[in-house]
């Protein structure tokens, strides 16, 4: 187990997050989720000691061993096989089924045991660092987006993995249901604090939603109480009978905390632009066949007809055609044979993961998306940059000097000002967080046109597919019903385990009334406060009303008997002194009367903020 306490960390003006702290108790598997640059790798490089905070520690048993997926790839082996033996135990040398077993899992085929490393493409090598990490003997092993170059059948297997794993797991992926799948507790990192939670993301974000939610209506409260506390001492300040609840009321002001309204968070919010369709179907393609080298087809003889607002989903391992498939239909690829044909009204649009190349770096992302449509007006280029996140100067920003999630941002940009009704996605979500990816798939549901996408989350094919293209055991078929059906009636051909995924146990969780029931309990008490409270504020007006016009009335005499004196009549004088006694004695009963009904009310208003903020940190509404 670790203990992470007090940490900060900052770049420049950016503070990532301040003093904080939680700990990592034996066998937790924690998914560590926020916004992207907002510090879940840095907090990784720390946890594992290869950068230092600005202020805090993380404490670790003596001898205890994190294991780190190294971003730098340096393989000392002759071949596949012995490189990721050597990340064994000494102990456990003898024991290289594992390494089979684990290289096996991760997508290598036994033809690539004895390659050298230096021979493997990028995503390979990236998957043999991975493999040298769940080999090692760790304590915890922090893995930062290891989905990341992994087909879908690798990612089942990882999850199956990391569930049987023994010590402490720390996790970041943009995948949720990758992480609701492995994750015990999930660690968010927002507005530069910590919040550690038992269960999914579904209950993180809606805790989180809750504690926003109050936070916001205490502050309205205390913004309200303030004021009427400053109206208060304002009104009341010279008067003498009234100076203890003038000074209590100031003692009280001088300690209440100001809370600052909660800075907006920005959001990814966007849908595509259709372009109106009136046919059936959006694509008719028939006896398709491509292969790069002479007598190997990559894809035969497959054949399909797309209807205009099907939601189709292409998976399976890498390598085996899944892009390439999508390149033939977006016309990037010549077929060696077959046909595409498609209605004389379809707008194909098409995003592809590797496409970023074609950003041009001298450009500005404002000029980037304007060069999607050249008859999009300028105002709605302006509002779709500010959707995806370019808001103001963020849009004057030259691509050169944007990150790798950005750049797909502007990417995914291009295709919304394009007028289409038919999307093709290779693996959209790449480069995106969670929350960014949650908001490509409602608009990929609201669109309302076809949609052939490339992914291997399972989010997106349990919410969405209609139909699979499924890439596996070396044939290319199409699977009618959703995800869950193809898994129940088909499933992997090399998937060990029965298919679907074993979840772990949900938490218990408090039996809840009906949010129907919740509404009218609420009600009740507000209703209640309102009965209580209400009467009592209009005899507070009611009696303050009345001093004010005794003070007018007492200054008035008190001009009048001035007068009187100086003409020295004394009847006026007896007569007006007489007025003046009377009505400060009812202003006395009055202020004695105020004070009694203002502590009344202090104290039922008490009571009924406690009741009501019981009740809203008990239910979320």
């Amino acid at each position: 187990m670790i203990t992470v306490d007090g940490l900060s960390k900052s770049y420049g003006r950016q503070t990532l997050f301040e003093n904080i702290g939680f700990k990592v108790n034996p066998r937790e598997r924690v998914g560590l989720v926020g916004r992207n640059g907002h510090g879940k790798t840095t907090l990784f490089r720390i946890i594992a000691g290869q950068e230092t905070p600005d202020d805090g520690e993380v404490v670790k048993p003596k001898k205890y061993r994190i294991g780190y997926v190294e971003q730098r790839l340096v393989f000392r082996a002759d071949s596949v096989f012995d490189e990721a033996v050597s990340a064994l135990p000494p102990d456990g040398r003898h024991e290289c089924w594992r390494a089979e077993k684990v290289l096996a899992g991760l997508g290598f085929q036994p033809e690539d045991m004895d390659r050298p490393p230096a021979e493997l493409s990028g995503g390979y090598q990236v998957r043999l660092n991975l493999a040298k990490v769940l080999l090692a003997d760790y304590q915890m092993i922090l893995l930062d987006e290891p989905t990341n170059y992994l087909d879908i059948t690798s990612i089942r297997w990882l999850e199956r993995f990391l569930v049987a794993w023994p010590g402490e797991l720390m996790l970041i992926t943009h995948d949720r249901s990758f992480m609701d799948t492995v994750a015990t507790h999930i660690l968010g990192i927002h507005r530069r604090k910590v919040r550690k939670i038992p269960g999914d993301t579904g209950k993180y974000y809606a805790q989180i939603a809750q504690d926003e939610e109050i936070y916001e209506k205490t502050r309205v409260n205390d913004e309200r109480k303030r004021k009427e506390m400053e109206l208060f001492i304002n009104r009341f300040r010279a008067k003498a009978r009234l100076g203890g609840l003038v000074q209590s009321r100031v003692k009280s002001l001088e300690k209440m905390e100001k809370k600052e309204k909660l800075a907006a968070i920005r959001n990814l919010e966007f849908a595509f632009t259709e372009k109106p369709f009136y046919h059936t179907y959006a694509m008719d393609v028939s006896g398709l066949t491509f292969g790069y080298e002479p007598g190997k087809p990559l894809i035969e003889d497959f054949s399909a007809c797309i209807g205009a607002r099907d939601r189709i989903f292409v998976v399976g391992r890498n390598g085996k055609g899944k892009t390439t498939l999508l390149k033939l239909l977006a016309g990037r690829l010549e077929p060696e044979r077959g046909r595409i044909a498609f209605p004389q009204s379809a707008a194909l649009g098409y995003f592809e993961q590797t496409n970023v190349a074609s950003l041009s770096d001298g450009n500005t992302v404002l000029d980037e998306v304007a060069s999607a449509d050249a008859e999009a007006d300028p105002g709605r280029v302006r509002q779709i940059c500010g959707a995806m996140m370019f808001e103001g100067d963020d849009a004057l920003k030259r691509i050169r000097v944007l990150s790798g999630g950005e750049k797909s941002r502007v990417m995914l940009a291009k295709l919304i000002t394009t007028p289409v009704n038919v999307l093709l996605l290779d693996e959209p979500t790449n480069h995106l967080d969670m929350a960014s990816s949650d908001a490509l798939l409602e608009a990929v549901d609201s669109f309302d046109g076809a949609v052939i996408m490339v992914t291997h989350n399972e989010m997106f094919l349990d919410a969405l597919a209609d139909r699979l293209v499924v890439f596996d055991d070396d044939a290319v078929t199409v699977h009618e019903g959703g995800y869950r059906r193809f898994l129940e009636k088909v499933g992997w051909k090399d998937e060990e385990k029965p298919p679907g995924r074993a979840k772990p146990a949900p938490p218990p969780e408090e039996t809840r009334p009906d949010p129907r029931e919740l509404r009218r309990l609420k009600s009740e008490l507000t209703a209640e406060r309102s009965k209580t409270l209400k009467p009592l504020e209009k005899t507070m007006a009611g009696i303050e009303a009345k001093i004010e016009k005794n003070d007018a009335r007492i200054r008035e005499l008190t001009q009048d008997l001035i007068a009187a004196s100086e003409a020295g009549n004394g009847a006026r004088i007896a007569e007006l002194s007489k007025s003046l006694h009377r009505v400060k004695s009812e202003s006395e009963i009055l202020y004695s009367e105020l004070e009694r009904l203002s502590s009344d009310h202090e104290s039922a208003q008490a009571v009924f903020e406690e009741k009501l903020r019981r009740f809203e940190e008990k239910n979320l509404i």
